[in-house]
Parts: C-alpha cells; structure tokens; sequence
C-alpha cells in the first residue's frame, strides 16, 4: 500500500498543509473538506483509493494544519479561500482532476471548476450544495445573522463552536452515534478554540450567502459541460437535506445517484460503502 505523505506548501504567503498519496500518473481525486474539519475527514478515502488513484486533500487556510493568519491579513471568504486553492493546483502542477466536495467543499470546488471547467473531469458530492432546494432547516439562525449581523445574532450562534456543538454536527441524523468516532469533533474543537477562530467562522458564515447567488452559475456549468457525477449523500442532514442531491438530477445527465440513512458526515458512518462507490465511478469514466 502507497505511503501517506503529510506535505505542506506556502501558497500566496500562506502555508497549506495537505495529504497526497498515490502515482501521479493515476486519475487525481483532489478532495476539498467542509466545516468544521479538515483533510481528516477523507482519512478513509486516502488510506483505501490510495493504491488505485492520485489523491490529494488540503486543508484552507485557518482550518486543519495550514496556517491560521489572522483576519486582519487574511480575508476569510469563500472567493478567497477559492483563489487560494487555486494556486495550490497550480503549484502542485494538477490539469486533470476530479473534485469531491462536501460542505464547504461546494462552494469552493463549484469556484475551481467554473474557473477552468476544461480541467476538471468529474464531480463527487457528499452533502456538498448547489441549489436553493439543498438549503435546510439548520440554517434558520444564520438566515437571521444574514438580514442582521449585530450582537445579538451573532450571540445565538456561538453554541454551534463548544464541544457540544461540534459533536452534533458529526452525530445528528446518524444510525447509531457510537458508529462515529469522537476524535473527529474533539480535534476540530481544538481548532475552534484557537484565538480568533469564532471571528473567521462567523465572517464565513456570513460570507455563505454569497454562494446562494452563485448556484445559477454552477448550475449551469453542470448544465453546459456535464462532468460525471456521482452523489454520495446522508439523507438526514438537516443543514444539506435530501432535496440538494435530487436537484442534481436536474442539470447532470450522467449521475450515479445513491443516497445513505447518515447525516452530513456519510463518509463516518457509510465509508466503506462511499468507497466502493468512488472506485467504480472513477474506473468508469
């Protein structure tokens, strides 16, 4: 089996730390992680794909192990965050790739692949958005930060970074919570509590709206170059519900659909199933 490296790269002043495994000659996968984790959440993808494909998960600046510059250097918005993983690409020398995306993987993959939508050679989504449909019922408080960002809203946020918070978002709409393991949540609250870690999280929720305005341009990039795409979704996610996956069916006529009773972590619960998905789709295109 290929070895893990554990690589980091400065990029635009900043340090990306990433995981790359796999002969560079194969199909590239570059997967891009969401909130509140890092490139650990693929830990199960790379240790399994890594003999058969080239596979590469960095971590954005101010999550994982990259560097964490302050927001007074570092505009925390999903543009900015696109722009820098785009000089990572670059750096790391990649023209032809798939993206798997998931939560905040979405709005900065859809931005990679607007942006040289000849380079990209198939979308994999885990609960990674791009329809107002796809938009749940957990994001009721942050539609109220959105009309209104002032104390008081960005107050009622602040549960979701403590321990509990972050627990949920790995357990809630799970089969069983003990099939996840607690690691995941205790490192990212580690992160979390980090100095000006609940600033850069709430300018990026904040920023999120941003991408709402963005789906019709995705939407018709899936529309116009039809990249294979495979949706690998827990249907109990109560930030990216059902309803976002199905909406793929609109634009994409090439879909390998499968969707699994898991939350918006599938890959914690569902992984080796995911896996095995992942590897026929990407043997079949």
């Amino acid at each position: 089996m290929n070895q893990i490296k554990y690589r980091n790269t400065v990029v635009d002043g900043v340090s990306i730390a990433y995981r790359e495994v796999g002969n560079v000659d194969k199909p590239t996968i570059l997967l891009l992680h969401g909130y509140p984790s890092s490139s650990h959440q693929y830990r199960k993808v790379l240790n399994q794909l890594g003999d058969e494909f080239h596979l590469i998960a960095p971590d954005y600046p101010g999550f994982g192990n990259s560097d964490f510059p302050s927001p007074e250097i570092y505009e925390y918005t999903f543009d900015h965050i696109a722009l820098t993983m785009q000089s990572f690409i670059r750096f790391k020398g990649l023209d032809s790739y798939a993206i798997m995306m998931q939560d905040y993987g979405a709005p900065i993959g859809f931005r990679i692949a607007t942006a040289d939508p000849e380079k990209v050679t198939a979308i994999i989504t885990q609960n990674g958005n791009a329809y107002e449909e796809g938009i749940g019922e957990a994001w009721a408080g942050i539609k109220e930060f959105w009309k209104d960002r002032n104390e008081r809203t960005e107050k009622a946020l602040l549960p979701a970074f403590t321990l509990e918070g972050l627990k949920w978002q790995y357990t809630h709409g799970t089969r069983n919570p003990e099939n996840i393991n607690p690691d995941t949540w205790h490192l990212d609250y580690l992160r979390m509590s980090r100095p000006n870690a609940h600033k850069v999280n709430l300018d990026l929720w904040y920023d999120y709206q941003s991408n709402l305005k963005l789906y019709p341009k995705w939407q018709q990039y899936l529309r116009e170059h039809q990249p294979p795409t495979l949706v690998v979704w827990g249907k109990n996610d109560e930030y990216f519900p059902e309803s976002g996956a199905k909406a793929f069916k609109k634009d994409v006529k090439r879909i390998d659909y499968n969707i699994y009773n898991t939350g918006h972590f599938a890959l914690e619960e569902n992984g080796d199933e995911i896996i095995s998905k992942i590897r026929d789709f990407m043997n079949a295109i």
